[in-house]
């Protein structure tokens, strides 16, 4: 029984596996490879671009798909999450598909062996799924000649699960990581080039990945406003110029804050490729899990 609970689970044949497959399903659309398959989703945060890229990668392979709300579920009533799961488990799924606040509980939830269990994103350690379409969006836009690429993660990474996941899979996949963002938002241990200034990577980049401000989640406050936060972080025309830099988020975008609306329409602007892209990833990992792997 194989998990995706982090894309260390994948060994570096898969991840090209997936990644080619990722390609094949945006050219044409497949038989329904999962027919008869069942998938839960259990959310505990709240979801628009994952929980409905998931829905939808589903169906286009023949699955079955049912949303369960936890606000309304027994945990609200004192049942554990282990029993939660336990009893769901026990109707047969084939995965269940999971999103939590808590960095352990996908992998907690996965070493109980019922059933295999696939990270959504959890607290801030690994988002797998946003990290292989990211890898996949830029493999796509390179034509798979990634290794030795520069990219320079922007913003909040120290409360980003989307830039953990990013840096442990490109890292291995042999892309060069530069982090950006002012000190109280780096992440502590990290041998990762550092910069409190996207001036000073600009001219050595060849993608950038826009993060969410979330100055809400610091205690002490950095910056009076979003707007001193975007005059320092903001990816502007200004910034760009003419330089070929692919401009990447995981969503959603806080307009002007972290990107500017004149690059959410330019071609080097990639946010919508990466929710388009996230169905077939996710297609992708679904028949790996589901149908190729065997117990």
């Amino acid at each position: 029984m194989q998990h995706l609970v982090d894309t260390d689970d994948l060994t570096k044949e898969q991840i090209v596996t997936i990644l080619k497959e990722s390609a094949s399903f945006k050219k044409r659309t497949p038989a329904p490879l999962l027919s008869g398959k069942l998938l839960f989703t259990l959310f505990f945060e709240n979801s628009t671009r994952t929980r409905s890229s998931f829905e939808v990668a589903a169906r286009r392979l023949g699955a079955d798909m049912v949303h369960l709300e936890p606000s309304r579920s027994s945990t609200k009533k004192g049942e554990t999450l282990e029993d939660t799961f336990s009893n769901l488990c026990a109707m047969e799924p084939d995965g269940i598909i999971i999103r939590h606040s808590e960095n352990d509980t996908p992998s907690h939830l996965a070493n109980m062996q019922e059933t295999p269990v696939i990270n959504a994103g959890a607290g801030n350690y690994a988002h797998p799924t946003q990290a292989l379409l990211d890898l996949f969006t830029i493999y796509e836009w390179f034509d798979g000649e990634i290794e030795g690429l520069k990219v320079a993660i922007v913003g909040d990474i120290i409360n980003s699960r989307v830039a953990s996941s990013d840096i442990r899979l490109f890292s291995r996949m042999g892309l060069d990581i530069s982090l950006v963002a002012p000190k109280p938002f780096m992440p502590i241990a990290t041998k990762l080039p550092q910069f409190e200034k996207i001036e000073d990577v600009i001219d050595n980049v060849d993608v950038i990945i826009s993060l969410r401000a979330q100055l809400e989640r610091h205690k002490k406050p950095i910056f009076e406003n979003y707007e001193e936060y975007a005059r320092h972080y903001c990816i502007t025309e200004e910034l760009l110029e003419d330089r070929g830099i692919l401009v990447m988020h995981p969503g959603p975008v806080m307009r002007n804050i972290d990107i500017s609306d004149e690059i959410l329409e330019d071609p080097r602007c990639m946010v919508l490729d990466q929710v388009k892209n996230g169905v077939y990833v996710r297609m992708a990992v679904l028949k790996m899990l589901l149908l190729d792997s065997r117990d």
